[in-house]
Parts: C-alpha cells; structure tokens; sequence
C-alpha cells in the first residue's frame, strides 16, 4: 500500500486520528501538510517525522474558514509543488444535544467545522486533480452518518451530509481519474471524546443515546483508523471509490 512520493493534506492532523494518520502515511513515504490550529502540536510532529526520515509540514489552518483553507492549499503546493491526497480529519462533537436544545450558533458551528469545510477543501482540492486528472479524496466521517443515534443532532446531520457529499463526488469525478471515499468510525480512543464527555454532554441526549451504548464491543485505537485510510488513499484501492468504509470493531452490526 505505497503511496511513496505522494503529498498529502490531513486536516486536523495534530492530534487522535489525524496524527495517527499522518505518521502512517509518512511512514510509507507520503510528504505530509498537517492543517491544524493547533499550530505547536503539529510543529512537534513534523519534527518527529523528519527526525524519522520523513517530509512535512505543519500549517496554522481553520478549516471553517475558507481564506485560511486557500492559504493552507497555496502553501501546499509552494513547498511540495502539488496535491494528491486530501484527507478531510477535523472535526468537533457537539454534546449529544437532542434538536429542541440545539442553539443556531452550535448548529452553526458544527456545520462550519463539520461539513463545510469538506465541501471547501474537496474545490480547492479538485482544482488541482482535475488538472492532472487523478487524485484521491478521504473524509473521515463517523458511523453517526448512518445511524441516527451516535450524536447529538447537528453532529448526525452533517456526518450524514458528508457522506452524501463523498458519494456525490466520487460519482461525478469518476471519469476523471478522481476518487472519493469515506471512513465511518466508530467510538475511537482519542481526546475528541473529552469534548463530549459525560460531565458535558446534553442529560437527555445522552440518556437517549446511551441506550445502546452496551452493544458497543470495545473503542478502537487511531492507528485501527489510519490503516484502513492507507488503503483507501493508496493504489491498492485504485476501484474502491464512492464506498463509506465502517469501522467500529462490529457496533453496528447489532
């Protein structure tokens, strides 16, 4: 599964599963941008990787904000000449909030971070790939994309969107040599939970919720999601395309 050479975008990549990401893929020979905004953390594992022999770069980016997302796109291409993975990993949970407790600026919010900035950073991506015609697009969704009880109510719609997004452009880039696909996790051992922790989340969304969480077999680890994203990125996958990729060690199978 090589994708030596290759220079790749994860977004949120800093840190749970976009770091793990990120160090897979520059292990097998990827030259990294790691869009985060948490600039300090990302510098610390761009050292790390080139103290392994890897390429990368670390870039201060909001991803719900499309001027930052240009900039970070521009210096992709001014350091490593071109783009041929973009992985969209940035996210944030929003505390399991039922739709009647949803304010307009966490719906808002969640939206920006969640979903537009796929839609924003899959253009620009597309800018590049279609010039070349060939290019892959992975966005990390979540198995709340296709159930309706893993998240609050804004987190579920735009998990669900993305899906819709990813299969809409696998679909309409095909022919182009341009892949989409999407990896739906399940619960991951990362500090994205911290942000939807019981001291935090909504008392009846997660009552609600928490009704199957006992049918959940474990939490997977980042680097369990960062192998299956190897494969869908790398030419091991070259006919594996508009496909939604669920790993959640079994959840959903109940």
């Amino acid at each position: 599964m090589s994708v030596k050479d290759q220079v790749a975008i994860v977004t949120g990549g800093a840190s749970g599963m976009g770091a793990a990401i990120v160090e897979t893929l520059a292990a097998n020979g990827a030259k990294v941008v790691i869009a985060d905004l948490d600039l300090e953390t990302a510098e610390e594992l761009v050292e790390k990787l080139k103290q392994a022999g890897g390429s990368a770069l670390a870039v201060e980016t909001d991803v719900s904000d499309q001027e930052a997302l240009e900039k970070m796109f521009k210096q992709t291409v001014d350091e490593f000449g071109t783009l041929d993975i973009l992985i969209n990993n940035a996210g944030i949970m929003d505390g399991r909030e039922a739709i009647h407790d949803v304010t307009n600026d966490l719906w808002e919010k969640v939206m920006a971070t969640n979903l537009n900035s796929v839609f924003y950073t899959s253009r620009l991506a597309l800018d590049i790939f279609l010039e070349k015609e060939s290019g892959v697009i992975l966005n990390i969704a979540s198995v709340a994309g296709l159930h309706g009880a893993r998240g609050g109510a804004a987190y579920t719609a735009a998990k669900h969107a993305t899906i819709g997004l990813t299969r809409n452009t696998a679909y309409m880039y095909a022919e182009k040599g341009i892949r989409a696909n999407a990896i739906a996790p399940g619960t991951i051992d990362t500090g994205i939970l911290d942000s939807d922790s019981s001291d935090d989340a909504n008392d009846f969304g997660e009552e609600r919720q928490d009704l199957g969480k006992g049918t959940n077999p474990r939490s997977g680890d980042p680097e369990e999601i960062a192998k299956a994203a190897l494969f869908l990125v790398s030419d091991d996958a070259s006919f594996v395309n508009g496909d939604v990729l669920v790993v959640d060690g079994g959840w959903t199978s109940y």
